[in-house]
């Protein structure tokens, strides 16, 4: 009698890989990966990876998952090469750090990694990064009416301008422009509004740096020849941020800032006033011609201070050189970052003296959002993304809902 034996399953393919040094370390990562893959999913050290991707076993892989800490920061060309290798095979690269310093995390985003999670791994957020990337897969190359950057233009725009003034270097002023534009972009799940972010700093500009989009040659072509603006040539200069957030970087070299001169600015201005609900200038922490120009276009223009002897001082020589040519001071509408505590009643005492002093009015006080705001800059992030929580977050939030709101009211009224 003959026996038949029953055949064994071939194992379900690969989908996904770690890559580290010791994945025991990255016990956590195990877990996740466990829960998401079951057991579709693999483990490799940094030297065989590189092999492994041409192999036959590597055919079906969506993404590999490179766990880092500290002592893999020497090797950060090597870890590059990993990227590269795995980019070139069409595999997607979840980054997952421990440790790392901003400089060595950045360095390999911008190397093509398609998705960054902190170590520990926050309760879902694997998971996300997974979604996030298949979902992109699943998006449509083009479509009839965007140009190839993904930038839709029309002309129905509302055209609020809010621009943004640091009053001393280092004082927060990209970085509340940057979140701003974003909370308003974001504002809203059903109809939200059109939102650009210009960044005219145009020689040390970060907003590309924070939300690590490329600048783009188009831009200084355009700077340079403004008769020639269109709409096309506007369109082409921008970037699109997560399909939702629009961006005019600065310039990818270091022109003068003579560039351009009034009628320039005020002709971008109107461009991009024409297409979209809400443009949020970034400007240059130095005066120059057409710093006029934006000041008058602007509906809002928030002035950024600290509590420190540099941002009252630099306050004071603005308001007096605006009042010498009757140019309209009142009109800044000033933000205090990193704003004492609520217990903090020394804080609160100089606070109180600097406004009396300067004859001017605080409205808007921002905490101090801490670590997590280097952190999310270096990650390209806004912090609606990397740090939902984080306090300076949440009032950056309600002060974009306070602006869409009173724009949603004006707009009824009209």
């Amino acid at each position: 009698m003959t026996s038949i034996l029953p055949s064994t399953p071939e194992p379900a393919p690969l989908v996904a890989c770690t890559i580290s040094r010791d994945v025991q370390e990255f016990d956590l990562l195990i877990e996740d990966m466990e829960a998401v893959l079951g057991e579709a999913w693999g483990d490799l050290g940094f030297d065989e990876s590189i092999h492994f991707f041409s192999q036959s076993d590597a055919e079906h892989l969506e993404f590999v998952a490179i766990a880092i800490d500290a002592e893999d920061e020497h090797d950060v060309e090597n870890l590059s090469s990993i990227i590269a290798a795995a980019k070139s095979h069409n595999i997607k690269v979840v980054l997952i750090a421990h440790d790392v310093t901003p400089a060595a995390l950045h360095h390999l985003l911008r190397q093509g990694a398609d998705e960054f999670v902190p170590y520990p791994l926050p309760e879902g957020e694997l998971i996300s990064a997974i979604e996030r990337m298949r979902a992109a897969d699943q998006k449509p190359a083009s479509s009839a009416g965007v140009d190839a950057n993904g930038v839709k233009l029309s002309h129905d725009g509302d055209g609020v301008i809010i621009a943004v003034q640091g009053m001393a270097g280092g004082c927060g002023a990209s970085t509340f422009a940057t979140n701003l534009a974003w909370e308003l972009a974001t504002v809203s799940k059903d109809k939200p509004p059109r939102v650009c972010i210009l960044d005219l700093g145009l020689q040390f500009g970060a907003v590309s740096t924070y939300l690590d989009v490329p600048r783009r040659e188009a831009v200084l072509e355009l700077l340079t020849d403004m008769e020639a603006l269109d709409d096309d040539s506007f369109a082409q200069a921008l970037v699109t941020f997560e399909d939702k957030l629009q961006v005019f970087t600065s310039p990818a070299d270091l022109p003068p800032l003579d560039i351009i001169g009034q009628a320039e600015v005020q002709k971008l201005l109107d461009t991009a006033s024409r297409h979209f609900d809400f443009v949020v200038v970034d400007m240059p922490p130095s005066l120059v011609q057409w710093s006029e120009t934006v000041l008058y276009a602007a509906q809002v223009y928030f002035g950024i201070i600290e509590l420190d002897m540099r941002s009252a001082q630099n306050t004071f020589r603005l308001k007096r050189a605006l009042q010498s040519e009757e140019l309209p001071f009142e009109k800044i509408r000033f933000v205090l970052n990193r704003a004492p505590k609520f217990t903090d009643l020394q804080g609160k005492s100089r606070l109180k003296r600097m406004q009396e002093s300067l004859e001017i009015s605080v409205d808007l006080h921002m905490p101090d959002g801490g670590r997590a705001v280097a952190e999310a800059g270096d990650h390209g992030q806004p912090l609606g993304m990397q740090q939902p929580k984080n306090a300076l977050r949440k009032e950056i939030a309600k002060l974009a809902q306070s602006l869409f709101e009173v724009g949603q009211s004006d707009a009824e009224a009209a």
